[in-house]
Order: structure tokens, then sequence, then C-alpha cells
């Protein structure tokens, strides 16, 4: 694959952070945001999707704040809040005015915070199986738990990370390697991730209202077009979200998944990512198109 022989890593200071980055292919800007498990990073998220993309587009994969080998520490005020002001903040640092941006659970949750709080910044959207939707409308799923109990109690373990990867992450559990989770495990127990680990329960109720989307009255007037993709099995966040999202926002195509749990562009990842470059060559302003070509 031609484009993607220019792939490389390096370091972006934005504001008092540093945002781990990796880049690759060329065209207009695609970035992709990561989940929000134990030891999750961009390229581990993406790593089924990465070339197939940068076929087609200029692919950003950061580590987000709290993650993989970017700054830890993230605002558990208003957690999505400040992620994406560093994924904004990174987009300036770049000189990228708009781009597309792809987002998985947590990634996804900082993806629409994004179009909500500067939508002229976000061309297009895909969502999967994205954090934040009516969760403060039910007791949160087991999945959930699991990933957010897993700093507690006798801390983290690889059995813990194992039972929630392989029994409620993906459909079929034997999908996964040993290798993938021993990779997720060494991440996960990061001195400083433990010490301040990334995504936890709010902390107040406020904090909790900040973090469903249900309760954000921007959601219905968002007309940023918007790609929800969600695992019909999905047991970290409910694909009952999914047909709320299509029925809340203005411009929102919803794609199910049969079989499929809340990993569904690893899962799934022939299938996710023919969707979604045609989804998104379809939604690059052509202007964009012309300067790239020129």
């Amino acid at each position: 694959m031609a484009k993607t022989k220019n792939l490389h890593s390096y370091d972006v200071k934005v504001g008092r952070r540093t945002i781990h980055l990796t880049e690759l292919g060329e065209g207009y800007p695609v970035i992709l945001l990561h989940g929000g498990g134990p030891g999750a990073s961009g390229m581990s998220n993406y790593s089924k999707n990465a070339e197939a993309l940068a076929e087609h587009f200029r692919v950003l994969i950061p580590d987000m704040p709290g993650y993989g080998k970017s700054t830890k520490g993230i605002d558990r005020a208003d957690p999505f809040g400040d992620l994406a002001d560093g994924i904004l903040g990174l987009m300036h640092e770049l000189n990228i005015p708009r781009a597309h941006v792809v987002g998985n659970s947590l990634g996804g949750a900082c993806a629409l915070r994004m179009a909500l709080e500067q939508s002229r910044k976000v061309s297009a959207l895909v969502l999967m199986g994205p954090g934040g939707v009516g969760t403060t409308r039910g007791l949160p799923t087991k999945g959930l738990n699991k990933l957010l109990n897993y700093y507690g109690g006798d801390g983290p373990t690889t059995e813990k990370l194992s039972d929630f990867i392989r029994n409620y992450l993906v459909f079929d559990g034997s999908q996964v390697s040993d290798a993938v989770i021993q990779e997720r495990f060494r991440s996960s127990i990061d001195p400083e991730v433990v010490a301040q680990p990334p995504l936890r329960r709010p902390n107040s109720l406020g904090g909790a209202l900040r973090m469903d989307f249900t309760r954000d009255a921007r959601l219905a007037e968002c007309t940023t077009p918007t790609l929800v993709i969600w695992g019909a099995d999905d047991k970290v966040n409910r694909p009952s979200g999914g047909p709320r999202l299509q029925r809340t926002m203005r411009n929102c195509d919803l794609y199910v998944m049969s079989n499929t749990g809340h990993w569904a562009q690893w899962e799934r990842a022939e299938e996710f990512n023919e969707l979604v470059t045609l989804y998104l060559k379809q939604r690059t302003p052509l202007n964009a198109e012309q300067r790239i070509s020129a």
C-alpha cells in the first residue's frame, strides 16, 4: 500500500499536555479516536483499519489524553469536554481547520462533543457505540461496570482484563489473542495511569448529567453528517443508544451490525472499512478534494 509507507509517530504539545500521534496516508484528514477501556491506545484500537482508510485519507490516530504515550490526567468534572478540547487543540496545532472524526466508545463521546462545541471543525462523524447516550436514564450495563471497576478492589489483573475483553467487549471472545490481552495489560499498569485512571464514574450529579448527551439540548440542533455504527450485542453501551441518536440528530444514519459487540471496527473490520470509506468520501468537501489534488 503505497500511501501507508509514510507512517510515522510523533508528539505534539497541546497546552499543558503532550499528545502522542500516529499519522499515515495523504488527503483529507480523518481523526480516529479510540475507546476508553483499560490499556487502550490509538493504534491498538485501529490496527485493522488504519491502512485501509489511509488508502483514501490522511489518517491521524492520537493516544487521547490519559492514555498510551500522551499526558495522563483527565478532568473528572467534564471528561468528554476535556478530551474534546484536547483534540480540537491538536487540530489547531497541526493547522487542520476541518476534519472527519471517527470515534469508538469514549472516543465517540469525544467526537460528538467536538461537533457540539465547534461544528465548523467537524465535517462528518462516525460513531461506534459512543459513550454518553442515555447514561442517566438507566443503570450501567454489566460491561460498563466491569470497565469502571477495573482499577478498584485488588487492582488491575490479567484475569480482570481478559474477562472484560473476551466476555464483554467483543461478541466472540475466541477472536482475541493472548498477545492482545498482554499488550493491553502492560499499558493498563503504567504507574501514571494507575495513579489517575482516565475513565471513572462521575464525581457529581452535574458531572453525570454533562456526560449524557440526551440531556444536552444542542444534540437536537446538530446538523453534522453522522453515521452511527452499533453492535447489536454490545454489552458495554446499550444498542438502544443508536436509534435514540438517529431520532434526535438532524442528519444521522444508523447501521446495526449483528453478532457484534462493542468493538465493531475490530470485529467486523473489512465491512467497517468499506462502509466508513464510502460514507466519508461522499462527505468530503469538494473544495478540499480540489486543493489536495492540485
